[in-house]
This record gives C-alpha cells, structure tokens and sequence, in this order.
C-alpha cells in the first residue's frame, strides 16, 4: 500500500470509537426563570406601619426596585441584602403606596412585580410623638442631657431604646434612662467633652409603642458641646465662681435661700434664660396671701435651675447682703452687672454645683441626672446597660 493511503486510513480509524459510534456531547441544563415574591399582597389594606417592605428573588437577581406613596408624597429608600431588597424604613399610616420590582432570571429574561397595597390607618391619638431637646444645631454646657418627651406612653420601652442611639465625637460611655413613659433622657458617664459633636438619631416612626400605639416620627438631630462652663456656688460663703475648662474665670459676690427658703444643694444645670422675666411666687406655689409672698416683675438676666423656682438673676434690691448674708427666697441674687455678665457667658446646658447648703436637691427638680450615680443610672434603662 502506497505510503499516503496507509496515513489516509490511520486518520480515519482514529476519528472512530468502538462499534463505529461517534462521541455524543452532553445537553446544558435548561436554566430557571426568575421568581419574585414580596411580604405585601396586590391590593392588601390595613398593612400594619411596622412592616418592613421586603421582596426576596429566586434564579435571578434583583435589579432595581423602587417603593413610594401614590400621593407621591413618601419615598422610602432600601437596600439590596442577598437574594432580597427590605425597605430601609417602616410606613406611614392609612396612605397608599405602589412596590415596583424589577430583576433578572438564570436564563437571562426580566421579570416585574408591581403591588398596590394601603397601610391601616391611625389617629394621632394612636400615635406617640418624640419632643427632643437640644434643638438642631445648637450648643450646649457640658451637662445637658438628651431629652425625649413622648405625648402618649410608651409600653415597649426596651425595643424604643434599642431604636434610639446617641453618638458622640470623641466618643462617651453613655446610657439612657427613663423617668416615665413619657419621658427618657441620656447622659454620659460623667459630663460631655468640650467640644464634642454629638447626633441623636431617634428610629421610631411605625413602631409598635404597646398598646395599639405607634411611633410617629423619626428624629435625627445634630449638636454640639461648647467650652467646659462650671459655675460652684458657696451658699455658707455667699459666692459664686465661675470656671471655664478647669479656670477660674470670675468670682461674684451673692445672695442664696435665707432659714425659710434654703437653697437646695447639688448639681443644677442651666434649664432656660431670660433677659426680662416676671416671677410669681404664686407660680411656685405660695398662696397671695402668704407672708412670704411676692410678685416681681421685670427681673433681669434670669436663668432657671429648677422645677419649683430655682433662678440665677440680677437681684439690685439686695446688694448689701450679697457676699455677707442670704435673703433671698431660694434664688441666687447679684449685682445687675454681674447678672449680665454671668448670663451672657452661659449656654443651656451649663452645670451650676451648690455646696454647703442643709437642704438637698429633690430627684427630678429640673435636670438633676448628674445626682444620680452611674449603676443607679444605668438601672432605669430598659436594656439595664450602657
């Protein structure tokens, strides 16, 4: 056999297997569709505010999703998590909102979901609404504490604190407490840093607060600490010295509570302040026809220290006791001058420490958290911790 026809034939036999019966290559699997499926049904009413909108995606991916009131009034922002979108944030009530999903199969088909669904509707008594102070952007003493002040209870105070968080640069050691049902406050372990930046960031809106109430609104709130501002008054030695960041500033002569009307000891924190203010014992109340009565108006350079009354203030009608006796009413009086001076280098916030004084401060006459020991503090948390 010539040599080209033997290599011929070589080269056919090898593209044969047994029997003659060529290689067969394998089918691909076909590949799934893409399912959507979502927490909310078409059409569904009553959806409880505290759903947290979520579609889940199955032989596919999620491409884009978008979830806002028919009013057009509310968008509420989400997050791709896995194979899932969840809403970022809970609903409002009885408004009317359209879920449109949009994603992709294993075989490379689009699919959408759209769902047209109402939430159940609340009244405001239904709802409970968060009051905070510090305002936005304000600055504050070193000692004021974060307030929340709800207008309807709350039942679910640990899952309320849990969705409450107060962050602070440089950071603190803090916790909240709750003074009532109504009313939480935080501080730190001990007295803000100067010149910190501090965020409340309060996630209440749609939560259940027991009781078939609900959050109605979340909060988010900036503010900062200024200058360490320490005011200690001596009540036996009838003065006041004023500190900024550790120094002594300013030493002013004044006037505390005479026998009948001591000023109370501990650590007060500057609550308001007015340039003019009338002030009626009635409003403390002393009866108009007690002899310790009175009703002054146009008091100077007032700033509050207490629930039952307590004010900084220009006193001029006492001059001659300031820095040798006190007479006054439970107040602590100065000079007109001094008065000024003091209340135009004061912030909210501010801390004022009496010593040497008989009568102690009652729990909760004004913002008296820094009385309170830490592990006393931390037990009126409702997750018992820092």
């Amino acid at each position: 056999m010539p040599a080209a026809l033997a290599c011929a034939a070589l080269v056919s036999l090898s593209a044969c297997t047994a029997d003659g019966v060529k290689d067969a290559v394998t089918p691909d699997k076909p590949k799934d569709p893409i399912t959507l499926s979502a927490n909310v049904a078409q059409k569904a009413t009553d959806v409880r505010v505290d759903t947290i909108v979520a579609v889940k995606a199955a032989h596919g991916s999620i491409t884009s999703a978008a979830l806002a009131s028919d009013d057009g009034k509310s968008t509420v922002k989400g997050r791709v998590a896995g194979d899932s979108w969840l809403a970022s944030e809970r609903l409002e009530p009885g408004t009317a909102y359209t879920l449109q999903v949009k994603g992709t199969g294993e075989d490379g088909k689009p699919k959408r979901i759209i769902r047209h669904f109402t939430t159940q509707p609340l009244t405001l008594a239904q709802q409970t609404y968060p009051s905070v102070a510090p305002l936005q952007g304000e600055t504050v003493g070193v000692g004021m504490p974060v307030i929340v002040t709800f207008d309807v209870p709350v039942r679910n105070r640990a899952l309320f604190e849990r969705n409450m968080s107060v962050q602070s640069t440089p950071a603190v050691d803090g916790s909240w407490t709750w003074f009532s049902d109504r009313e939480a406050h935080f501080r730190p372990r001990t007295f803000w840093p100067a010149h910190a930046k501090i965020k409340i960031n309060l996630r209440l809106n749609g939560l259940p607060a027991g009781g078939g109430i609900y959050g109605q609104q979340d909060q988010l709130i900036d503010f900062r600490t200024g200058s360490k501002r320490v005011s200690v008054v001596d009540v036996a030695k009838h003065q006041l010295k004023y500190t900024v960041d550790g120094k002594v500033e300013k030493t002013i002569p004044v006037t505390t509570g005479d026998n009948g009307h001591r000023t109370r000891e501990g650590v007060k924190v500057i609550m308001e302040k007015f340039s003019s203010i009338d002030m009626d014992a009635a409003t403390t109340g002393v009866d108009s026809e007690d002899p310790g009565y009175y009703n002054i108006s146009d008091v100077r350079w007032a700033m509050r220290l207490t629930n039952s009354g307590e004010f900084l203030h220009a006193a001029p009608w006492s001059v001659g006791s300031q820095g040798r006796a006190n007479v006054s009413h439970g107040c602590t009086g100065m000079s007109t001058a001094n008065a000024s001076w003091l209340y135009h280098h004061s912030r909210r916030g501010d801390v004022v420490r009496y010593i040497h004084s008989p009568r102690p401060l009652e729990a909760r006459n004004g913002w008296t958290d820094w009385n309170v020991s830490w592990s006393a503090w931390l037990r009126g948390s409702a997750l018992h911790k820092a």
